[in-house]
């Protein structure tokens, strides 16, 4: 029963690295007036009604896969725990670097420009929300192993 909601926090961890090809981390009025939406593949702006990509990120979009994937494949080390504690705690390592890339790169795009709240996108909140799973399955590994011990002791 735990190695299925453990395993559910790490899908859920998953869906929310994959959930950033959808949702811009961030929304910005440029100075000639077209709007701008940043997402983890390049710049999107409003061009004459039609949204054209203008910048790609190659790189950012590799990593958001492979960063995607990790949580996933953390699943299937459910004989070895350990591993899986360790895999998950690069996990989150990963993803705060991960997070810290994306603020460069969105910097890097805005420039001097002020950010205000209503700037910010769902893509955001979604690393924190991965992070927060990753942690929830932590907990559920850890009881995993306090559960296989008390039973060995009683052998």
């Amino acid at each position: 029963m735990l190695q299925r909601i453990q395993t559910l926090w790490l899908f859920l961890s998953t869906t929310m690295i994959f959930a950033l090809f959808l949702f811009p981390f961030l929304q910005i009025l440029s100075a000639n007036g077209t709007a701008k939406a940043i997402k983890v593949t390049g710049v999107y702006e409003n061009i004459g009604g039609q949204v054209v990509q203008s910048e790609g990120f190659i790189g950012l979009t590799i990593a958001t896969v492979l960063l995607g994937l990790l949580p996933f494949v953390v699943i299937f080390f459910y004989a070895d725990r350990k591993k899986q504690i360790k895999l998950c705690y690069l996990t989150i390592v990963l993803i705060i670097g991960f997070s810290f890339w994306l603020a460069q790169t969105a910097k890097g795009i805005i420039g001097d420009m002020t950010i205000q709240l209503q700037n910010y996108g769902i893509g955001v909140i979604l690393p924190c929300l991965a992070i927060f799973f990753i942690v929830l399955a932590l907990k559920g590994i850890r009881r995993d192993e306090k559960l296989i011990k008390s039973a060995d002791r009683l052998r």
